[in-house]
C-alpha cells in the first residue's frame, strides 16, 4: 500500500513539475558523522584538531546548540530517517550484521517523502537500519547506495578471503570486502561520489544523506592526513571529515547550487568515552555515547543556506534529528500527513529566525524503550538511573530512581539537582513522561509500531561464523540458526579480557547456570557481563551485593536478583536462568535468592564476552565507576 502511494504522489508531482511559474525546490545535504562529540570541531570548541571548512561553514550559517540525535547508532539513524523516536518505530538498540530485525519498510523515510516531490535520492556512507535485503536504502526510498551498512567494527570472517573485514555495497550488492586497513580510504571514497552525485543531480532537486563511517573506532584516517593534527589518528580523522566537508561545500558553490541547497552537518550521538583518545569529547557536557546526559545526545550541528540561513548565526534553542524529515518536506512544498503519526516538527522558523521558540512541546530522551529523562526549555528531569556512557557505570548522584532536575541554561554540565527547590516543574514534566511512556515506551505502549523483521536471515556475503563445521555423515535436520563458531575456553581469560560474540558462550535460547570464584574488596563492580540493550545477562557487585541480573528486552525488559547480604570479600558465586524463566542466586554459604526473568534469551547476544567489565552498551545501571581489582577463577558457564 506505501507503495501504490508513492506511486501515484509522483504521478502528480511528475505533472505538476511543468508548471512554469513552480519554484525550484531547495536541495537537501545531510552531512551525519559518527561518534563525534559536542567540542570535536572548532565552532564548538575544538582546537587540537583544526576544522577550517566546518569553522567557515559556521561563520556562513548557524550553530545549533541545542540540537539533539540518540544515545547510540542505529536508533540515532531511524530517527533522522523517519522523524520519529527509536520507540515509537521498535528500533530500541544495535543492529549487528545477519541480525533478523531492521527498520520496518513500512515506514515512510526522507527519501520517500522527497521522491514524492520529485527529488533523486542518494545514501552514501554507514546505513545500520537493517542489512537483510528488504531494509537496505534502495528499498527505503533512495535512488542508488554507496557505504559499509553497518558499524566499521562490526567485522566477520570471510570464507573467501580468511579476513576479517566489512562489506562495501553499491546499492544492494556487496562491491567489495573491505580490511581494517583498507578503511583508510574510506572518507575518500564516500567524498568522490558525493562530488559525483551532485554533479550528476545539478539540474533537478536532490536529497544527498551522507552518514560517515569516520569517526567511529577503528579510527583509519586517509594516508594524507595521518600525523597532521595534535590530538593523534582521531585529531586526524576528524580533519579529513572536515576536508569532505570541505568538498562537498566547494561543489555547490562550483555549480552554483549552494543558493538552493540546505547543508546540515550533524553527529549521531556523543563520543565513546572509553575508547580513550580514540573517542573524543563532550565538554563541557556530561557524559557520552550510549548515555542519557547531554554528552550522550546533545550533538555538534551546523546548517548552512546562503541567502536564507543568517550568516554567523547562534541557535540554543531544542531541536534534533527528528525534526529533519519535515522541516525538508516542507522546503520541497509539501506537508507531513497526520498519519502515521511521528514525532518531528519544521524547524525553518528557528533556521530562518522567525522565532526562537522550540516546534516541538519537549523533548524526550529514551535509552531503548526506557524513557529516562525529558526537557522542555531550559529544565531537564531526569527520572532513571543513567551510566555514563557505553561501558562505563553510573554515578551515585544519578542511580536512584528520584527525579533529578537540572537547568541547563544555567549549568550545562548537569551536576546540581534543584528539584527541591522547583517542585512545581517536576511534577510539570512528570506528567509529560508519564504521557509519553504511556504512549511508546516500557512494556505496553499504546502507539508502537512494529519493527520489520525476516525470516531466516544470513549475512551480506558468507562468513565462518555462519559456515558448517564439518561435512556431516547423513542429512541433518533443518534449522534457522546459523551454526555458531566453538566458544572459547573461559579458564585461561581474566579481568579485562573478552571474547567476541561468535566464540562467546552460547546460551541464546538455553538454560545456562554460571559459577565462579570472586575475591575483591569492592563494593561496586562489574564480574562479568554479555549482552547489550536488548538481551544478555550480567554478574556485578552492587552497594557491596552480588547482583544477577537477566535482559530479556529492550528498556525496562529486565529482571535483577540481588544477594541477601554483602559480599564477604571472597565466596564462589553460582547463577542460574532455567528454562521456566526462573532466576536463582547463590553466593558463598548465604541462602540461595530466586526470582523471575519470565523467558529464556530469545536469541544470542551478539555483543562481546566480558570479564571485569562491560565494553559495549551496559547490560544493566552499574553502580561502579572503577575497573575490577581482584581475582576472577574457576570460571565455568554450562548448559545442559
Amino acid at each position: 500500500m506505501k507503495h501504490l502511494a508513492l506511486l501515484l504522489l509522483s504521478l502528480v508531482v511528475t505533472q505538476s513539475a511543468f508548471a512554469a511559474d513552480a519554484p525550484p525546490k531547495p536541495n537537501v545535504v545531510i552531512i551525519f558523522i559518527d561518534d563525534l562529540g559536542y567540542a570535536d570541531i572548532g565552532p564548538f570548541g575544538a582546537t587540537k584538531q583544526r576544522t577550517p571548512h566546518l569553522d567557515r561553514m559556521a561563520r556562513e550559517g548557524m550553530k545549533l546548540t541545542s540540537f539533539y540525535a540518540a544515545p547510540v547508532c542505529s536508533v540515532s539513524r531511524a530517527q533522522l530517517l523517519t522523524g520519529c523516536y527509536g520507540a515509537r518505530i521498535s528500533v530500541p538498540g544495535v543492529y549487528f550484521p545477519g541480525q533478523a530485525n531492521g527498520l520496518n519498510p513500512a515506514e515512510f523515510t526522507i527519501a520517500e517523502r522527497l521522491k514524492e516531490r520529485g527529488y533523486a535520492t542518494m545514501c552514501i556512507g554507514k546505513w545500520h537500519v537493517g542489512d537483510q535485503p528488504e531494509f537496505l536504502p534502495t528499498r527505503q526510498g533512495f535512488d542508488h547506495y554507496f557505504g559499509i551498512p553497518y558499524s566499521n567494527d562490526m567485522q566477520k570472517k570471510s570464507t573467501q578471503t580468511g579476513e576479517r573485514v566489512v562489506p562495501l555495497l553499491r546499492d544492494d550488492k556487496v562491491a567489495e570486502l573491505l580490511t581494517d586497513e583498507q578503511q583508510s580510504r574510506i572518507v575518500e571514497r564516500y567524498t568522490e561520489e558525493a562530488v559525483g552525485f551532485i554533479r550528476a543531480s545539478k539540474d533537478k532537486p536532490f536529497l544527498l544523506y551522507f552518514p560517515h563511517t569516520a569517526v567511529h573506532t577503528p579510527i583509519w584516517p586517509g594516508e594524507k592526513f595521518r600525523g597532521k593534527s595534535a590530538n593523534g589518528r582521531f585529531g586526524d580523522w576528524v580533519e579529513e571529515v572536515d576536508w569532505s566537508v570541505g568538498r562537498v561545500l566547494e561543489t555547490l558553490r562550483e555549480l552554483k547550487l549552494a543558493e538552493r541547497t540546505l547543508v546540515v552537518f550533524t553527529s549521531d550521538n556523543g563520543p565513546w568515552l572509553v575508547k580513550g583518545a580514540d573517542g573524543g569529547s563532550a565538554l563541557p557536557l556530561r557524559g557520552g555515547k550510549g548515555s542519557t546526559w547531554e554528552g550522550g545526545v546533545r550533538v555538534p550541528t551546523v546548517a548552512w543556506w546562503p541567502g536564507k540561513i543568517a550568516p554567523g548565526s547562534v541557535c540554543d534553542t531544542v531541536a534534533g534529528t527528528i525534526d529533519l524529515l519535515p522541516t525538508a518536506v516542507a522546503l520541497a512544498g509539501g506537508s507531513v500527513p497526520a498519519r502515521p503519526v511521528i514525532d518531528g516538527r519544521d524547524i525553518t522558523p528557528l533556521l530562518f529566525g522567525k522565532t526562537k521558540e522550540s516546534q516541538r512541546e519537549a523533548h524526550y530522551y529514551f535509552a531503548g524503550y526506557n524513557l529516562q529523562a525529558v526537557r522542555q526549555g531550559p529544565w531537564k528531569l531526569a527520572i532513571a538511573p543513567q551510566p555514563r556512557s557505553m561501558g562505563q557505570s553510573t554515578d551515585p548522584d544519578a542511580s536512584g530512581v528520584g527525579p533529578r532536575l537540572y537547568n541547563l541554561d544555567q549549568e550545562i554540565g548537569e551536576q546540581t539537582s534543584l528539584a527541591a527547590k522547583h517542585p512545581e516543574v517536576v511534577v510539570k514534566l512528570q506528567s509529560l513522561a508519564a504521557k509519553m511512556t504511556a504512549e511508546i515506551g516500557g512494556k505496553e505502549p499504546a502507539a508502537r509500531r512494529p519493527a520489520g523483521v525476516v525470516e531466516k536471515p544470513k549475512t551480506l556475503y558468507p562468513t565462518e561464523e555462519a559456515a558448517p563445521q564439518a561435512k556431516p555423515a547423513k542429512p541433518a535436520a533443518k534449522t534457522d540458526a546459523k551454526t555458531p563458531a566453538k566458544a572459547a575456553s573461559l579458564d585461561t581469560l581474566k579481568p579485562g579480557d573478552a571474547l567476541d560474540a561468535a566464540h562467546a558462550p552460547q546460551i541464546g535460547g538455553q538454560p545456562f547456570s554460571i559459577t565462579c570464584t570472586v575475591e575483591t574488596q569492592q563494593r561496586d563492580a562489574i564480574l562479568l557481563a554479555h549482552g547489550g540493550l536488548v538481551a544478555g545477562y550480567a554478574l556485578h557487585l552492587k552497594a557491596g551485593r552480588v547482583a544477577f541480573l537477566v535482559r530479556t528486552g529492550a528498556g525496562v525488559e529486565f529482571s535483577e536478583v540481588t544477594s541477601p547480604a554483602e559480599f564477604p570479600g571472597s565466596a564462589t558465586i553460582t547463577a542460574a536462568l532455567a528454562a521456566d524463566g526462573s532466576m536463582t542466586l547463590k553466593v558463598g554459604d548465604q541462602p540461595a535468592v530466586t526470582g523471575q526473568a519470565g523467558k529464556l534469551l530469545a536469541r544470542q547476544p551478539q555483543e562481546d564476552f566480558c570479564l571485569g567489565h562491560d565494553n559495549g552498551m551496559p547490560v544493566a545501571a552499574y553502580t561502579g565507576k572503577d575497573s575490577f581489582k581482584g581475582k576472577i577463577a574457576a570460571l565455568k558457564i554450562a548448559v545442559p
